[in-house]
């Protein structure tokens, strides 16, 4: 009886320790995930009108030079670009991301793979740990492995431009991105996204589309060399902050949990520890009375 009450008081003693972790990490992705999300939420906006305009732009462009980031041709040589977290404890977050990649990789690009002309660019770890083991005949590129070390404008914009080069120079003839989708510190969703060739807005019934009316000044040659790869780059900065502030929100939830569930369970050890505790001075008193009782017979 003794070994078994040392035994649950090691447990409440590692269990307590466990909670003290979870309850620091809950604090710190919870400082994480203000700026995180103050960072996403201020882009959003400005990125998604940015997003609308160019889609409307280059929807309504016809036989221009400048749209080559609009141009769409047969996919032979995709990219699926998965955007995940260095670090895990988050939950199923990571998994939903990869998720998400798998079922367009199965859904669109089977083929291409069996050819061995799919490419996959992962960006954080976690995909990228994935990746390497289950798709060995792909391209795996783990250039971008550590861009959530600086998520500067600057810095991203680099790997933005290279996607964009490499759709230009036809070496990939889509690029599709699965990030995380920040909606509020307890919900995020994984989501695959068209960023290359720009989507074309949709048509009406009658199949005319929308024409917007933009006045270009400069010329509108001059003005989209400047103005598409700018809206691309904002397009895929968001990308990332989206996925930054859902990793911290996924891990903020993660460790409330995980502490809530150590509570419960030090409940519980507790009352298990008391039982046997009560079990063990019930035993003794009974031999104390047995033994008085032999003496007195």
């Amino acid at each position: 009886m003794g070994a078994n009450l040392k035994e649950v008081r090691e447990r409440i003693k590692s269990v307590k320790s466990t909670q003290q972790i979870t309850k620091a990490m809950k604090m710190v992705s919870a400082a994480k995930l203000r700026r995180a999300q103050q960072a996403i939420q201020q882009m959003r906006p400005y990125a998604d009108k940015l997003n609308e305009m160019l889609v409307s732009i280059l929807s309504n462009l016809e036989g221009d030079a400048a749209t080559s980031y609009g141009v769409e041709r047969e996919v032979k040589n995709p990219a699926v670009v998965v955007v995940t977290s260095n670090r895990g404890l988050c939950g199923a977050f990571n998994t939903n991301v990869i998720k998400a990649a798998v079922a367009k990789i199965e859904q669109d690009f089977e083929a291409q793979r069996a050819a061995g002309n799919l490419t996959i660019i992962c960006i954080g770890k976690k995909g990228y740990d994935y990746f390497k083991k289950r798709y060995s005949d792909c391209t795996i590129v783990n250039d971008y492995v550590n861009l959530f070390s600086d998520l500067s404008f600057d810095n991203v914009s680099t790997v933005s431009q290279l996607l964009m080069d490499g759709f230009k120079d036809e070496s990939y003839d889509a690029i599709f991105v699965s990030y995380g989708r920040f909606r509020n510190a307890a919900v995020q969703f994984a989501e695959v996204d068209q960023f290359l060739p720009v989507p074309k807005m949709e048509k009406s019934e009658d199949d005319k589309a929308i024409r917007a009316d933009y006045i270009f000044e400069p010329s509108k040659e001059e003005l989209l060399d400047h103005l598409v790869p700018s809206i691309l780059q904002t397009k895929f900065q968001k990308y990332l902050l989206d996925t930054h502030a859902s990793e911290h929100g996924a891990r903020m939830t993660a460790m409330e949990k995980a502490t809530e569930n150590a509570e419960d369970m030090m409940k519980e050890l507790k009352i298990s520890y008391n039982k046997a505790r009560q079990e063990a001075i019930t035993r003794e008193l009974s031999e104390i009375v047995g033994g008085a009782a032999a003496l007195e017979g």
